[in-house]
């Protein structure tokens, strides 16, 4: 007798346990326990989500802030022991922008006469024409000679300071004052490579012809002024440039030198550069000092 009820409460356990399986799956079988039926066995906990770590835009942003820091320090480096200079970059690819010392204001000296190409071309513009004969017989030896007189024409063509000043404003150059004697005119790296960066602006003032004229001319310099910035090109790179030194005995007679420029290459390379330096011992020191400055920009940013 109580044998039969043992075997009774077996099968009964194991009708029960079979009607809770089938309720719980649905109808599709392979339904999960009663907790009380588990046997006090808890399930396997879910796993812990993985940490997705910093993006590839924040990892790019500090190693480009590691760049800046060196640099900073090899400029500063360099700032200790040789006249004082500034420099500023501008990376039309990838919009980023550096400068040291970039709100200073130095003498252009010549480097004052890609802002007279500049306006003339605007003025032609306005005019719905292109450079007259004569006007690009000044521009070409201002540019690819650093002509002096021709510069001094086309200046006073154009309508000199007025005309000038009002023309860097549709530039964006907010720190250059222009002087009667254009070579004093004083300017900021950070305005040069503003306005080196409208010179191939496509949505920038100046036209397609306008652009193509400036490249052309800043592009076939005479041999003997090719240096500055093309000297941080790599081989099968385009550069441009324009260079600028004078010395004046209200100085000492010590040389003020510059160079503003632009380094391409497809759509590898596409940078604005501009250093400008005084208080140099001579003209050839001025360029050793403002190329060193220029290579350094290249070396750590990476460009």
């Amino acid at each position: 007798m109580i044998f039969a009820i043992a075997t009774v409460v077996i099968l009964g356990g194991a009708s029960l346990i079979g009607l809770g399986m089938q309720a719980d799956s649905g109808g599709a079988g392979g339904g999960v326990l009663p907790r009380a039926l588990t046997f006090g066995v808890d399930p396997a906990p879910s796993a812990a989500p993985t940490p997705t770590g910093p993006s590839p835009e924040e990892l790019a942003a500090r190693e480009r802030a590691k760049r800046v820091k060196a640099l900073d320090a090899a400029l500063k480096k360099l700032d200790a022991t040789s006249p004082e200079f500034s420099v500023a970059v501008l990376d039309k690819k990838t919009g980023q922008r550096y400068s040291y010392r970039g709100t200073e204001k130095y003498d252009t000296a010549s480097i004052v006469k890609v802002q007279v190409l500049a306006c003339a071309l605007l003025r032609a513009q306005d005019a719905g024409r292109d450079l007259t004969a004569t006007e690009l017989s000044l521009a070409k030896p201002m540019i690819r000679l650093s002509d002096n007189n021709a510069t001094t024409a086309l200046f006073t063509r154009i309508g000199k300071v007025a005309a000038v000043t009002k023309c860097n404003k549709r530039l964006g150059l907010t720190q250059t004052k222009v002087s009667n004697s254009w070579g004093l005119t004083r300017t900021t790296v950070d305005d040069q490579v503003k306005l080196l960066a409208e010179l191939v602006d496509t949505r920038g003032p100046l036209d397609a012809g306008s652009r193509k004229l400036a490249f052309t001319l800043m592009n076939t310099v005479d041999d003997a002024q090719d240096w500055g910035v093309p000297a941080i090109a790599k081989a099968g790179e385009t550069t441009t440039v324009k260079n600028g030194w004078d010395t004046r005995s209200a100085d000492g007679g010590l040389w003020a030198v510059n160079t503003v420029g632009r380094v391409t290459a497809g759509d590898d390379v596409n940078v604005s550069v501009a250093v400008l330096s005084h208080n140099n011992k001579s003209m050839d020191g001025g360029i050793t000092l403002v190329q060193k400055v220029a290579k350094l920009t290249r070396q750590h940013l990476r460009y």
